[in-house]
């Protein structure tokens, strides 16, 4: 007899999908979001939730606290001032009779910066300054000269100016004798050559000691 076809139907199982692991689930959850830095939490009531009320107020003590720490700076500047404290500019340079004939003291010419010279016929004192920028030139007696060793002036032994870029002769100081009888320098009281002035009391002392 032969084999009837029959009507069965034959269910194929298909297998399920294995179960994500643990690991996998994890790295499948989203990560959340950091708040950015530049906005507050709406709950926040710090700093960032100041209103443009607040800050005005601020900035209006901090520029009152300002102006009061300024006024009073002012005041303490004004209450004690600075002083330039200047070494007095006359002085006592010794007896006539300890300088010799012909000489130029510079005794005094680095505390002082004056120079003392001696003729037969009295004292003159000049001014240890050039008259270009303000150097103090050398005496060099084996010339016979005043040389300034800043850019090359060069001025007899009166003063007058003869070489370089010095526009006129060096400055005199006063010199008279005080009442103890040693010579007196004043250095405040100037005689210059190009107005006439060497010919005033003053600028040079008669001594025939």
């Amino acid at each position: 007899m032969a084999d009837q076809p029959t009507n069965e139907t034959v269910h194929t199982l298909t297998p399920a999908p294995p179960a994500a692991s643990h690991a996998a689930r994890i790295s499948e959850t989203p990560l959340p979001r950091k708040p950015k830095q530049d906005r507050a939490p709406e709950d926040d009531p710090g700093i960032w939730r100041m209103s443009r009320r607040n800050i005005l107020w601020v900035g209006g003590w901090l520029a009152f606290f300002g102006f009061i720490v300024t006024s009073t700076i002012g005041a303490l500047r004004y209450m004690f001032p600075r002083v330039l404290f200047e070494p007095p500019t006359k002085f006592k340079a010794g007896r006539p009779e300890d300088y010799v004939v012909g000489e130029v003291s510079e005794k005094f010419k680095d505390e002082k910066r004056v120079w003392i010279v001696r003729e037969r016929e009295g004292f003159y004192a000049i001014i240890a300054i050039c008259t270009h920028l303000g150097c103090t030139p050398r005496w060099l007696p084996s010339d016979n000269k005043f040389k300034c060793p800043c850019h090359g002036s060069g001025f007899y032994k009166t003063g007058i100016n003869f070489e370089g870029p010095a526009p006129r002769p060096l400055e005199r100081a006063y010199v008279g004798i005080a009442d103890d009888g040693q010579l007196e320098i004043d250095r405040s009281v100037k005689f210059l050559y190009e107005k006439g002035e060497w010919g005033k009391p003053g600028s040079f002392l008669e001594y025939k000691g």
